[in-house]
């Protein structure tokens, strides 16, 4: 696969996994902006800007995923981030949320 996360998903690439089932994979961020830095994927590739089609109940579990592993965390205080386009920042074109917690989420980063 050429889609960075697929791999990642598919275990092509180590990962610091946080979480894994058969719909989602979650993993450290390599380039964490928080003390708690992770990132919640779908395993099936989906692009973020496309055809969601009857892909909302994985987007759906993804959230429930973040809700269960920050839980479990004890992380009572996190924000979600998406990137949906290269003008927003996204790097890597595979649906994906940022999961930060552990400091003042004020702007800029501190």
């Amino acid at each position: 696969s050429e889609c960075l996360f697929c791999s990642i998903a598919a275990g092509e690439i180590p990962s610091s996994k946080v979480y894994e089932d058969d719909v989602c994979f979650a993993f450290n961020d390599i380039a964490p902006q928080a003390p708690t830095h992770f990132l919640v994927i779908p395993k099936a590739h989906i692009a973020p800007a496309g055809d969601y089609g009857g892909k909302f109940r994985v987007v759906a579990h993804c959230f429930e995923v973040i809700s269960k592993v920050t839980k479990d965390l004890g992380i009572a205080q996190f924000r979600v981030v998406s990137n949906c386009g290269e003008q927003a920042g996204q790097s890597v074109f595979h649906l994906h949320f940022h999961v930060l917690a552990g400091r003042d989420m004020t702007w800029p980063p501190g």
